[in-house]
């Protein structure tokens, strides 16, 4: 048996067609069952993080986790942890970030370490993944482009190879599924790496029409548009420090493990963008 966190997000839908497909035995922790649009024969159990007395009876006589967590804090993880622990699972796929790897890690990449320590303390064997940025970001843009306003690019030159999170959710599934992997910390991206104006550019040719692009003036005026009512002070300066950092990135950071793992490549941004068109045409 089989447990899904955040069984309702970018993720979460993708892995439970995946283990669906299957024919995999599992069950999804959910707030709202209805958020999950097609759980195949999983069982849905009503629980929050919030609450640690409601994840109990999801972990009970589970084999595996796929453990993810929301906020920024460290209880979420701490409450998982030891209820896994007390039903006995005996692995954890952890999802984390690529931020937290290297000796230089930024705020964001610190929360997700320790996260990742957490689970390492507990004595359950455990999978990490660390994947970059979803491709799923660009429907921060979608309102935007809709309207016909032009797109805020915070990064300007720099690169990054951003990944499907269909693409996560498939590796999550063979590993959940699979022998090998106990221990292991694998480290996901997209196959290309483009700049926000590129990425734009993919959606315009998508929708069949021109998008502006303006490069924010400094990151504050970046967060201030992707948070008009204020972030929490930490991670307002996350989020700065990361724009700050994938500025510098001029490159890119990728790697192949997608492709190791599936034996095929990840899917591309343009591939994303033509199954998710519709969020960016109105009245589609």
């Amino acid at each position: 048996m089989i447990v899904v966190t955040g069984g309702t997000g970018n993720i979460g839908r993708e892995l439970v067609g995946e283990l669906a497909a299957r024919g995999t035995e599992f069950r999804v922790l959910v707030r709202d069952p209805s958020r999950v649009a097609d759980p195949g024969r999983a069982e849905l159990l009503v629980g929050d993080f919030d609450d640690p007395r409601t994840l109990a009876p999801a972990f009970d006589g589970a084999d595996a986790l796929f453990l993810l967590v929301p906020g920024i804090g460290l209880e979420h993880t701490i409450d998982a942890v030891n209820v896994a622990r007390a039903a006995g699972v005996r692995h954890i796929v952890q999802l984390s970030s690529f931020n937290a790897m290297g000796d230089s890690v930024p705020a964001m990449g610190r929360w997700h370490r320790e996260r990742e320590r957490i689970v390492a303390r507990s004595g359950i064997p455990a999978t990490v993944l660390r994947p970059g940025g979803f491709m799923t970001n660009a429907l921060a843009w979608a309102q935007t482009i809709r309207s016909g306003g032009a797109v805020l690019d915070p990064t300007g030159p720099g690169r990054y190879a951003p990944i499907d999170p269909a693409d996560i959710a498939a590796v999550a599934a063979e590993v959940l599924t699979g022998d090998g992997h106990h221990g292991v910390t694998y480290t996901l991206t997209g196959s290309q790496t483009c700049t926000v104006a590129e990425q734009v550019a993919t959606i315009a040719r998508t929708i069949g029409r021109a998008i502006e692009v303006h490069e924010a003036a400094t990151p504050q005026e970046a967060l201030e548009s992707r948070y008009p009512g204020g972030a929490p002070p930490a991670l307002a300066a996350a989020i700065i420090e990361g724009f700050e950092l994938m500025r510098a990135d001029t490159v890119g950071f990728r790697t192949d493990t997608v492709r190791e793992l599936l034996g095929r490549s990840p899917r591309t941004f343009a591939e994303w963008c033509a199954r998710n068109v519709d969020a960016f045409v109105c009245g589609r």
